[in-house]
């Protein structure tokens, strides 16, 4: 048993308490590749979505310097067909690349000497269990030389936080290179890999780099945020395993819902994000647990490039709306971006957007990630353009309370032109985008219900002011082609207000029109 030959299975059997969420199914799925064609797999995830417990799962189940039966014996694994075949049949080559990371920073020594300091301690870690191997050979050679052994089995390589060098190195070309190079000398070798390799996973926030249009390793099979395929279950949390969460943890299972789920893929089955829901069950309370992250940090950045106008649709997408992306351009790295889209991509695989395939849109998952956004638009480095915008919005909320009419509408009119293409524009749905858009900075002061029910209907939306404050109540009514006196007296008509009895004496009634003969915007405010 080694440090990263065979490092046995204390690492899984540490997180494999009564808390586990069994997704040893995950181990079928690289079971019926071991050995085949399509047996290397990168399976991509955000950061706390469960990467390094995948990897240390797997390790325990294919290491052969272990007996690992009382881990996975009552496990979903162990009613699969090819279970006992391969338990603990396998030596195992285990990286977190993130250690190498720290440890070169920790010396002072170069990004770029990482894929050698990987290859000195795998070499030393064979040394130490086999003194009797050639000490001449190339790590390559090497390890074909363990295979052949008599009692010599093949590896599974596990490299969890694959990508962590070519985040960390973003700028440093000979560090990718090289790394690259280590990868592609083990995985794209018709000489050592079909003697050496069962089977590779590889887990990380990012796809495989991009060499040009194709992927750097091109051999290994890709399941990330955009496509995951068989792996989608694996991603997070499925909606049944959170009800079994909530109902052992007493916790309100449609509250959880709202603020960790929205991670949908094509298969339809809701996708939540592990480690947020853990926490909101250890703590009996939803709250963001994204906190102060690199990739929090990074948020910012990314979003003030404002490549096509990125911040006036980041404003749409807080707003909840489902945003246009083409996600074919993003060449699965840090620092090449040239479209908005590609910006919007990365933002897919950290896991700030959800993408839906059928629709090749994205959109804001759940409430954790929206409260990540409203962040940085309260963030001093947002920069003057934010300033701007949020001003607008929060001008437009005081002229509603001082029955401003006139400047409602053409604010609504001024955002309209600078947003929303005419083609777009032409019926109701595209005017409540618009509303959207306008009350951005509603998003803290108040919550938002569209469709609310209330008296003989549904009123199109409703802001709720947050507890504490002495915000009015607000109900909008929106109408194409008719008129705002006509919204409000359909407000009062059908009692929409009914369901703000605690409100009572400070609500504003809002009615909007969108004349399409005129091309403007008309607004009726009161007072109840």
């Amino acid at each position: 048993m080694g440090t990263y030959i065979n490092p046995g299975n204390q690492a899984f059997r540490r997180i494999a308490g009564a808390d586990y969420v069994d997704k040893t199914g995950l181990i079928n799925l690289i079971n019926q590749r071991i050995g085949g064609a399509e047996s290397l797999v990168c399976v991509s995830r955000p950061r706390r979505f469960g990467k390094s417990y995948a990897a240390q799962m797997l390790s325990a189940y294919y290491d052969c310097s272990c007996d690992s039966h009382s881990l996975f014996d009552k496990r979903i694994i162990s009613r699969t067909k090819y279970y006992s075949k391969h338990l603990n049949q396998y030596n195992v080559i285990y990286l977190a690349t993130t250690a190498f990371i720290s440890s070169a920073r920790r010396r002072g020594i170069p990004l770029k000497e990482v894929p050698n300091m990987i290859v000195d301690a795998l070499y030393e870690d064979i040394l130490r269990e086999n003194p009797d191997l050639c000490r001449e050979l190339s790590l390559t050679d090497l390890l074909i030389q363990y295979v052949q052994k008599p009692e010599g089995k093949p590896f599974v390589f596990i490299i969890d936080e694959w990508d962590a060098l070519i985040r960390e190195a973003k700028n440093d070309d000979t560090a990718q290179e090289r790394y690259l190079d280590l990868l592609r000398e083990w995985f794209k070798n018709g000489t050592f890999t079909p003697k050496v390799v069962a089977a590779a996973y590889m887990t990380g926030i990012l796809p495989i780099k991009r060499d040009g249009s194709q992927s750097a390793i091109s051999d290994f099979r890709e399941f990330s945020m955009l496509h995951p395929g068989e792996y989608a279950k694996y991603i997070g949390f499925s909606e049944a395993e959170v009800k079994r969460l909530c109902r052992k943890n007493k916790m309100d299972f449609d509250q959880v819902k709202a603020w960790y789920d929205g991670y949908d893929f094509s298969q339809g089955q809701p996708v939540y994000n592990p480690y947020s829901v853990m926490n909101s069950c250890k703590e009996k309370t939803c709250r963001s647990f994204w906190g102060k992250t690199s990739a929090a940090e990074a948020l910012t950045d990314y979003i003030n490039m404002n490549f096509d106008g990125l911040q006036e649709t980041v404003v749409r997408l807080i707003g909840g709306e489902e945003i246009p992306a083409n996600t074919s351009t993003f060449q699965n790295d840090f620092e090449r971006f040239k479209t908005k889209d590609d910006i919007l991509t990365l933002l897919v695989h950290l896991g700030y957007l959800a993408f839906d395939s059928a629709h090749n849109t994205v959109h804001i998952p759940n409430e954790e990630v929206r409260n990540e956004f409203r962040n940085f638009l309260n963030n001093d480095r947002a920069g003057e353009h934010w300033v701007k915008l949020l001003g607008r919005s929060r001008k437009l909320l005081t002229d509603i309370s001082s029955g401003n009419e006139d400047s409602v509408a053409l604010t609504l009119d001024e955002i309209r032109h600078e947003q929303y293409a005419p083609q777009f524009y032409n019926n109701e749905p595209a005017l409540r985008a618009v509303i959207k858009y306008a009350f951005i900075a509603a998003f803290g002061q108040y919550v938002k219900i569209e469709e609310m029910p209330g008296g003989k209907g549904i009123a199109d939306v409703a802001f709720i002011p947050a507890p504490l404050t002495k915000l009015p109540a607000m109900v909008v009514e929106l109408k194409w082609d008719k008129t705002a006196g006509g919204a409000i007296a359909q407000i009062k008509d059908k009692h929409y207000t009914s369901a703000l009895t605690p409100f009572s004496g400070n609500i504003m009634l809002v009615g909007i029109n969108y004349d399409t003969k005129s091309g403007q915007h008309s607004c009726k405010i009161e007072r109840v």
